[in-house]
């Protein structure tokens, strides 16, 4: 019958099709956010490498231009993410904004570990890189694992998967390589997800 009650995975079907429709409608796809980090994760470490292998640009540059990259990403996902969230309503509007909230809560756990770490003074300057750069590519990851399973987005817990990866081997490889690592399959990772859901964007499918 018409007016038979549509089953669990139905419901959740419904929602990701809808939610996908409005933020394609509003310009709020996850391609334009995965873009804009691709950009400051491939141009933000890769001149953090740059500055490991030339004496004519201190060190601490680097670390400032990742910074700015960052902090600009960050603030275009949020004014993307709002406009997005206008047009959605519900609970997944509520698991959206709960999952924004664990971006936050989580980044400044981690911040607060890392820099109790870094300030006991007992790791070097090349450990502390490894420190830095595995755990946030590791958080990342962990992050976009909750993503797919939220919206039961393969590509999405893919890229998490990719991203841990990623991080156990930038821990590996050691410093500075540790930037090249972050830059090819951190930021290549974060660009091609960018282009898979562009095509899909564009073709109307999941």
């Amino acid at each position: 019958m018409d007016d038979e009650p549509l089953s669990a995975e139905e419901s959740l079907n419904l929602i990701a099709q809808q939610n996908r429709r409005t933020r394609r409608e509003l310009g709020g796809g996850p391609a334009r956010m995965l873009a804009a980090w691709a950009l400051a994760w491939i141009v933000g470490w890769s001149f953090a490498y740059f500055t490991t292998q030339t004496e004519t640009v201190p060190g601490w540059a680097g670390g400032v231009v990742v910074a700015v990259l960052f902090v600009a990403a960050m603030v275009y996902t949020g004014v993307v993410s709002a406009r997005a969230g206008r047009g959605i309503r519900g609970p997944s509007k509520t698991v959206g904004a709960m999952y924004g909230y664990s971006w936050a809560l989580s980044s400044m756990g981690l911040s607060v570990i890392d820099i109790r770490i870094t300030m006991f003074g007992t790791l070097t300057s090349d450990q502390v890189s490894l420190l830095w750069s595995g755990t946030w590519l590791l958080l990342t990851g962990v992050q976009y694992l909750a993503g797919g399973m939220l919206w039961q987005d393969k590509l999405m817990y893919g890229l998490g998967g990719w991203m841990i990866v990623s991080a156990g081997l930038s821990v590996l490889v050691g410093f500075p390589a540790n930037f090249l690592v972050l830059t090819i399959c951190g930021g290549g990772g974060f660009l091609l997800g960018a282009i898979v859901y562009f095509v899909r964007e564009k073709s109307g499918r999941r």
